[in-house]
């Protein structure tokens, strides 16, 4: 026997073919490993960080009717927040997160001025039963560079 010590021989019909023993087919196997991590990347590295971007947000606002919780002060929800946003700062959550929506199943959007406070609020509300909760990946600093329009005074900008 040929090879590597460690080689593997595959039989087919009688025939034997020793399949990682053959250079070309280690490069292959690499190449294959390789691009479907890279595939993959986008999806693991999301599921980590379980954030929604700007448009994700606006369609499941559209789509789903979610309840967009804002987490700022109420001075910085002055503003400007997101439209259709209700204000409950996150010191408050605790004491008020029963008061979110009325179905707990229907999907809730945290948002606070950069994401890591909606984050935290985020596994708060789960541990209240609600059962989709989603953060604005990067708050309103994100949603605004998006040039997605906030409201402020009571008129969009």
């Amino acid at each position: 026997m040929g090879g590597l010590p460690f080689s593997i021989s595959l039989f087919f019909g009688g025939f034997s073919v020793k399949f990682f023993t053959d250079y070309t087919n280690l490069v292959l196997i690499a190449i294959v490993l390789i691009s479907g991590g890279l595939l993959l990347w986008p999806t693991i590295s999301r599921r980590g960080r379980g954030g929604l971007s700007a448009a994700e947000a606006t369609q499941l606002i559209n789509r789903r009717n979610a309840a967009v919780i804002d987490l700022r002060s109420s001075a910085d929800f002055a503003k400007g927040h997101l439209p259709a946003a209700r204000n409950l700062e996150f010191a408050e959550l605790q004491a008020k997160v029963a008061q979110l929506v009325k179905n707990k199943n229907n999907p809730v959007l945290l948002v606070c001025q950069t994401g890591q406070q909606s984050n935290k609020a985020a596994r708060i509300v789960q541990d209240a039963g609600y059962g989709e909760v989603h953060v604005l990946d990067g708050g309103v600093d994100a949603w605004q560079k998006a040039g997605m329009p906030v409201v402020k005074q009571g008129a969009a900008k």
